[in-house]
C-alpha cells in the first residue's frame, strides 16, 4: 500500500513515520510513505505556495498552481483510489473508514495550511474530504499522520499479531474491554478471577459484557448507532 503525502511543512511528518508500527511496516516493504514538499511545485522566486483570499478576510489561502501541479505529476505515475484532503468540515474518520480503506492500494493526501486550499482544488481533484474530530488544527499533516496510522496497522502483516486488530475498540462498533497482565496482585488490586480461569468461553462472554457496560456508560452513542 502506498500513501503520497502533499504538504508545505514535511519536518512535521518525520517523526510519526519514522518509529514503531509505521516505520516497521515500511521496512517490511508492506507500505510505501511518501512524502512531497509543495513548494517543490512553485514556479515564483519565493517558493510561496499562498495568496490573499478573493473578497477579502483574514487568512492566507493556498493557491491552486503548485497542488495542481503536484497532484497532476503524481497521477501521471500510478491511478490513486483516493485523492483525500485531511479537512476539519469532512466526514469524522472512524473504524469503519480505516478498515475500508486499508484495502485500497494508492492513497493520495493533501494537507490544507493557512486559511484552506482553493475550492476549485476541491472541485476538480479530491475524491474525499476527512476529518479527525471537531476542531481546528495549524495544518492537515498531523491528521494525515493518524490517518495513516490507522489504516496501516491494519494490512496483514504489519501487526506481530494479527489477531489483535480485530480486537481493538471499534472494530465490533463497542469500547474494548479492560484488559490485564501480570501481576495477577499488585498491593490488593487484583485481576478478575475469570481471566485466570482459562475457560475460553467464559473469558470470552465477560469481555463482551464488559465490552458493552464500558460502551453504554462512556459512549452510549455507538450503541444507538
Amino acid at each position: 500500500m502506498r500513501f503520497d503525502i502533499i504538504t508545505v511543512v514535511p519536518g512535521l511528518l518525520d517523526g510519526p513515520f519514522a518509529h514503531s508500527i509505521l516505520q516497521r511496516a515500511q521496512k517490511k516493504g508492506i507500505a510505501e510513505i511518501h512524502v512531497h514538499n509543495l513548494r517543490d511545485y512553485s514556479v515564483n522566486k519565493q517558493k510561496s505556495v499562498d495568496d490573499y483570499p478573493y473578497g477579502g478576510g483574514s487568512g492566507m489561502v493556498m493557491g491552486i498552481d503548485a497542488i495542481a501541479r503536484c497532484i497532476e505529476a503524481l497521477k501521471s505515475e500510478r491511478g490513486y483510489d483516493e485523492i483525500i484532503f485531511m479537512s476539519p468540515d469532512g466526514e469524522t474518520l472512524d473504524q469503519s473508514i480505516a478498515n475500508q480503506m486499508s484495502s485500497q492500494q494508492n492513497i493520495m493526501l493533501l494537507c490544507g495550511h493557512y486559511k484552506g486550499i482553493d475550492q476549485r482544488i476541491r472541485d476538480i481533484y479530491i475524491t474525499r474530504e476527512i476529518s479527525i474530530g471537531d476542531y481546528v488544527l495549524s495544518g492537515g499533516e498531523l491528521p494525515a499522520a493518524v490517518l495513516v496510522d490507522a489504516v496501516v496497522r491494519l494490512i496483514p502483516g504489519v501487526l506481530n499479531d494479527e489477531t489483535s486488530a480485530l480486537s481493538d475498540s471499534f472494530q465490533g462498533e463497542l469500547l474494548d474491554a479492560p484488559v490485564y497482565t501480570r501481576p495477577a496482585d499488585w498491593n490488593g488490586y487484583k485481576v478478575p478471577e475469570i481471566l485466570l480461569s482459562g475457560h475460553e468461553a467464559k473469558i470470552a462472554e465477560w469481555r463482551h459484557e464488559q465490552a458493552l457496560l464500558r460502551t453504554q456508560k462512556r459512549r452510549p452513542d455507538l450503541l444507538e448507532d
